[in-house]
């Protein structure tokens, strides 16, 4: 990896496998792709698909149950089209960008730290293996200049330089040995000495496109997602979301969803994974056992149900909206707030506030009750239960022609039950009747009481970022 294509990549970075065409009805019968069942190789399996950089000694464990699989691994990973660079102090799943460009750029980087990330990636490759942090600040300070961003100085950029070396301190590629990088933002010469690993730096990149994306950067982002094999689609929405809806599919990957899901393909993938594959009329989900994790953190970036002020008003909001949500219609002609599709259920925005507001203020203070900050201020709670649900796939907000926001509730947020509501009545006919079928109400007091719904990361930087100033145009990572 040079310098010279980090730097033209600074923009946006990200992976794009060779596609592998897996339709292949006209080519005479298809074999049944059978994984090898191991509970250990599902492990490492979901492990790899929420941590992509494993490093020595800091994951010493997680890397020998890498080799000890790597095989199995390997193949799996190859129905993703997903490349796993095994090194002797490294390993680092090279993952393809997340199909929900917009969702996962809400919760992402901003710009400005996906900047300097990149920059201080390509000052890097001059360094020594040891180097302070004011000579490699400074180094990526004249690469900022090269490609004509503008350095401040301001706090606002300092704070982005800090947290962009705290990722690269988590991906073990730039490691801070001695000294806190905190120190920076008050002192450009702080006594923090850091360890730069040259090889590492070449994996940051998982793939370049051909395209500028200086020149031309939705052309570039547009050829770097692409995939044109419709079951690897839907192989990596199913592994890489957490629920896929049937109305979001074109023509390809909804006949791979009726055909395929639970056949050759979707249903091995899931027992790969050590996962429960759920198909139902709406969609269908990869959902992990109970009994598959300790820690929520082993779910990815957004696991629910989970504790927190946040989670607890999601939970009773999906369940306010169960009784109190309009009905989506399948007929999108019938009604301009017609919702995402059938089995949806919409509320406006203004009543999604004053419904948080009046819960908020039946809410205990203090230890064990919600964050009064968040619950004396109703618009801001409902800003981030959106950027929860709607990062989970399991919320939509769209206007009706007088411009009011509606919030579209998905069918599976009723796998959920809150606290002292009994479950609502019915076969499990769709998503939202899964919970009523084999499970339990999920509720804070029953943490294990039914499967996760939990969506995985492909790393911190692998989606872009298009909420930035025009100084910072969009950035990946893979």
């Amino acid at each position: 990896m040079t310098r010279d294509r980090v730097m033209q990549e600074v923009a946006a970075v990200a992976d794009d496998p060779k596609p592998v065409d897996d339709n292949i009805a006209d080519r005479g019968p298809r074999k049944r792709w059978s994984p090898e069942a191991d509970a250990e190789t599902a492990a490492v399996l979901r492990l790899l698909a929420v941590r992509p950089w494993l490093v020595a000694d800091r994951d010493a464990e997680a890397i020998a149950a890498v080799r000890r699989n790597l095989s199995a691994v390997r193949d799996a990973l190859a129905r993703l089209g997903w490349v796993l660079v095994v090194e002797r102090d490294l390993v680092r799943l090279r993952k393809s960008p997340p199909v929900r460009r917009a969702a996962w750029a809400a919760g992402g980087p901003p710009p400005l730290q996906a900047s300097w990330f990149f920059l201080l990636v390509a000052a890097s490759e001059s360094m020594a293996p040891r180097v302070g942090l004011a000579q490699l600040v400074t180094a990526a300070h004249a690469a900022a200049a090269e490609i004509g961003l503008p350095v401040t100085g301001h706090i606002t950029e300092r704070r982005a330089i800090v947290h962009a070396l705290d990722m690269l301190d988590e991906r073990g590629v730039v490691e801070q040995v001695d000294g806190d990088a905190d120190g920076f933002l008050t002192d450009d010469d702080p006594p923090v000495l850091l360890a730069v690993h040259h090889t590492r730096l070449a994996h940051v990149i998982a793939n370049f496109g051909t395209i500028d994306p200086a020149a031309d950067p939705a052309a570039w982002l547009q050829q770097v997602e692409r995939e044109p094999d419709p079951a690897r689609r839907m192989r990596r929405r199913l592994i890489d979301d957490a629920v896929v809806y049937v109305t979001d599919l074109d023509e390809a990957e909804a006949d791979w969803l009726s055909r395929r899901v639970r056949g050759d393909d979707g249903a091995p993938l899931a027992k790969a994974f050590g996962l429960h594959l759920e198909r139902r009329a709406e969609g269908a989900a990869f959902i992990v056992p109970a009994d598959a994790f300790r820690h929520l953190r082993e779910l990815g970036p957004l696991p629910f149900y989970a504790p927190g002020t946040v989670p607890h008003a999601a939970l009773l909001l999906c369940d306010y909206t169960a009784t109190h949500g309009m009905l989506g219609s399948a007929d999108i002609t019938t009604s301009a707030r017609h919702g995402p599709g059938p089995g949806w259920r919409g509320l406006l925005e203004a009543e999604v506030i004053a419904h948080l507001g009046a819960v908020a203020a039946s809410q205990p203070e203090g230890r064990g009750g919600w964050s009064r900050e968040l619950a004396d201020d109703p618009t801001r709670l409902a800003d981030q239960v959106h950027g929860l649900l709607a990062g989970l796939n399991l919320l939509r907000v769209k206007s009706d022609p007088g411009g009011r926001a509606w919030w579209w509730f998905s069918p599976a947020t009723g796998r959920w039950t809150a606290p002292g509501v009994p479950l609502r009545p019915g076969g499990p006919t769709h998503l939202s009747d899964s919970a009523n079928s084999t499970r339990g109400a999920r509720t804070p007091s029953s943490p294990t009481a039914v499967d996760e719904v939990t969506v995985s990361t492909t790393d911190i930087t692998t989606e872009v970022a298009t909420r930035g100033a025009a100084a910072t145009p969009p950035h990946v990572e893979a």
